[in-house]
């Protein structure tokens, strides 16, 4: 609770004065303290975005925070949320209380400490935009995976049901998405860490349009610059940069690639990238400097924000934190841009 009212749990731009604190919604003014001065205009430019939101969680309880290993029996599954080759995702109770999601691996699909290396993943990476690891099941099969839980799902099928109402989102919300996925993916370029499948189907929606990373099946621990996948490893060719498709070599920057991608799925609500090409088709056109076009209805600025990070030297593609800063301040760097913000 901030001064006399509760700060709501939406996207919110701040500025403090000696006399008032003022919080702007996107569409309106909300002011809390003991008295107000003149409201700023819309082309004041001393607003920070954020995002107001809960803290993140270190586990279900004080026993799992050193202990992640909990009693199946305490899980209830209330509804199937998808299905895959190796397994399944449910919603879930824990003791009847906490709202989770529960990833299941179906027996003799894969090695079970290929399924739990996730976990060992998450365990370490603490972040608001990276799903957290709640706890895990490993006694007995079948092995479980819990996590918090997103109620909208992935961000890919959340776009598209959006889309299939006839409906879609004010355009400063999808660059708050966007915004929110670099500043997690920031985090675990500080941490020097490499996701490797970033798209739209691994990012999960909540309320308030809260966005976070998940899906680390394919997260690496990289000690140098690059890391070098096994042979025979498959990976998303439209979402995965050249040096990583032809050759194998992966890093934070192949990363800034698949962000790219994502910027498009965005502002396309769901559409595949690079539509009407096969995989073969891309790594060829791609190899030889084909890029995507300009998306219908897409901000020229984000465009050459894709551009820049599909450029061909990996070196010369932004940084997680830049991209990061680029989208908080997409709509504050000017008058103009804050005008066109309330225009959607």
């Amino acid at each position: 609770m901030l001064g006399n009212g509760f700060l709501p749990s939406t996207i919110a731009r701040i500025t403090y004065t000696p006399c008032h604190i003022l919080i702007k919604n996107l569409e309106q003014y909300f002011i809390f303290g003991l008295r107000t001065t003149n409201l700023p205009s819309a082309h004041d430019s001393d607003y920070k975005l954020c995002k107001i939101e809960k803290p993140v969680t270190e586990g279900l309880s004080h026993r799992t925070r050193d202990q992640w290993e909990i009693d199946r029996t305490s899980l209830k599954f209330v509804r199937k949320l998808g299905s895959g080759q190796f397994g399944e995702v449910w919603e879930g109770l824990w003791n009847n209380t906490t709202s989770v999601a529960i990833k299941t691996l179906k027996s003799g699909t894969m090695d079970p400490k290929d399924f739990l290396a996730e976990a060992q993943i998450m365990k370490k990476l603490r972040h608001n935009k990276l799903i957290q690891l709640y706890a895990v099941c490993t006694v007995e099969e079948p092995i479980y995976i819990i996590t918090e839980l997103m109620k909208h799902g992935s961000l890919l099928e959340y776009l598209q049901a959006i889309a299939g109402k006839g409906r879609s989102l004010k355009m400063p919300v999808l660059i708050d998405m966007a915004a929110q996925i670099a500043a997690g993916m920031a985090y675990l370029e500080s941490q020097n860490y490499i996701h490797r499948d970033l798209a739209a189907r691994n990012v999960l929606v909540g309320d308030n349009n809260i966005v976070k990373i998940a899906d680390f099946g394919l997260a690496r621990l990289i000690k140098e610059d690059e890391y070098e996948a096994r042979v025979g490893a498959r990976f998303p060719i439209k979402w995965t940069a050249p040096e990583a498709a032809n050759y194998s070599k992966f890093s934070i920057k192949s990363d800034v690639w698949s962000f790219g991608i994502l910027l498009t799925e965005l502002v396309t609500y769901g559409r595949i990238p690079y539509p009407g090409m096969t995989n073969a088709e891309v790594l060829t056109q791609v190899e030889h400097g084909y890029r995507m076009p300009q998306p219908p209805n897409c901000d020229q600025r984000l465009y050459e924000i894709m551009l820049e990070c599909w450029h061909k030297d990996p070196m010369r593609r932004p940084t997680f934190e830049t991209l990061q800063w680029k989208l908080e301040d997409f709509y504050t760097s000017d008058q103009s841009d804050y005008k066109e913000a309330q225009a959607y």
